[in-house]
């Protein structure tokens, strides 16, 4: 991955006066046009590299900025530290636990057990309860794809149950919401797309290699636009559900209803995915207003009950 070449490209750097590009990418198994790019970002990063030409030449940070372990605050360890742990819940590798054992290496004797300690406040991990076991080795697969620039094939079922064949050159892993996706230009469609890794099945790497697209950031925000779809609706809930209606609003937004009860003023959208939260707290959770929410709950339900009728 890539935090793991540019943290292992300062240590080189640290450690030795100079360095050619092409030794640079023979090491890393890369192009080095991406070397040079690694040297751009790792200058943007406020640690100026320059470029000496000619024969014997490379690149070296510049004498009147040499950094050592100390560059580092306590603080900043702990920090790369709890991203690269968080990481290598889900993403497996030989190059994250490279990345991990290089950064330690920065750690002073006598800073140890207190970047220990910051390390352990907080803990990440990305790796679900349960669910889809195909996840982990889905992600090492568009791990591989990525690197190599190679198509990607696999069979996608939408939000409707349609299944398609899809082929897509991948640009991105993207996790959002606790759930990962997938984000490229797929052939089929003629444009950029994200695809969600649980609706995925048959995720084959192809041996073509693509020359990677320009590409935009996947819109993963759409804050504004919920506001203005949302409304407020008045539920009734037990306090058994108390803790999974708190996933979705505030504590400040429940009123005790008695000892057993809350009444609940709960941010809604009318599409599938709020009513299935509603009918998903069953018999704990009763809609009280609008009218209109109230009676689709019941034709719901009433279809539901109708299924078992039989």
């Amino acid at each position: 991955m890539k935090i793991d070449r540019l943290v292992s490209i300062i240590m080189l750097l640290l450690d030795k006066k100079r360095i050619g590009a092409q030794e640079l990418a023979d090491m890393f198994e890369v192009s080095p046009r991406t070397i040079y790019r690694d040297i751009d970002t790792i200058n943007m990063a406020g640690i100026p590299v320059c470029s000496v030409p000619g024969v014997g030449g490379g690149f070296e940070i510049m004498q009147n900025y040499k950094i050592d372990k100390n560059v580092f605050s306590t603080t900043d360890l702990s920090a790369i530290l709890m991203g690269l742990s968080s990481l290598s819940c889900m993403i497996r590798g030989d190059e994250l636990l490279n990345a991990l054992s290089k950064v330690k290496s920065f750690i002073p004797a006598d800073k140890a057990k207190d970047i220990e300690l910051k390390t352990k406040q907080i803990y990440i991990d990305l790796s679900p309860w349960m669910g889809n076991r195909n996840i982990p080795p889905y992600l090492e697969i568009i791990k591989t794809a990525l690197q190599e620039n190679k198509l990607l094939s696999f069979v996608y079922i939408d939000s409707h149950g349609n299944r398609t064949a899809r082929t897509v050159e991948s640009s991105q892993i993207v996790l959002k919401s606790s759930h990962w996706y997938l984000y490229g230009y797929c052939r089929k469609r003629n444009d950029f797309r994200l695809f969600k890794l649980s609706r995925i099945s048959k995720l084959q790497i192809q041996e073509e290699v693509f020359a990677p697209r320009v590409f935009q950031k996947p819109q993963l925000y759409f804050d504004d636009a919920l506001e203005d779809m949302q409304k407020t609706i008045k539920i009734r809930i037990h306090k058994s559900v108390m803790e999974r209606v708190l996933d979705f609003c505030t504590y400040e937004n429940f009123l005790p209803d008695g000892d057993e009860y809350y009444l609940v003023s709960f941010p809604f959208i009318e599409n599938e995915y709020y009513y299935n939260i509603l009918l998903s707290l069953g018999d704990k959770c009763e809609c009280l207003a609008p009218p209109h929410v109230r009676t689709e709950m019941k034709r719901r339900i009433h279809e539901i009950a109708a299924i078992y009728e039989c």
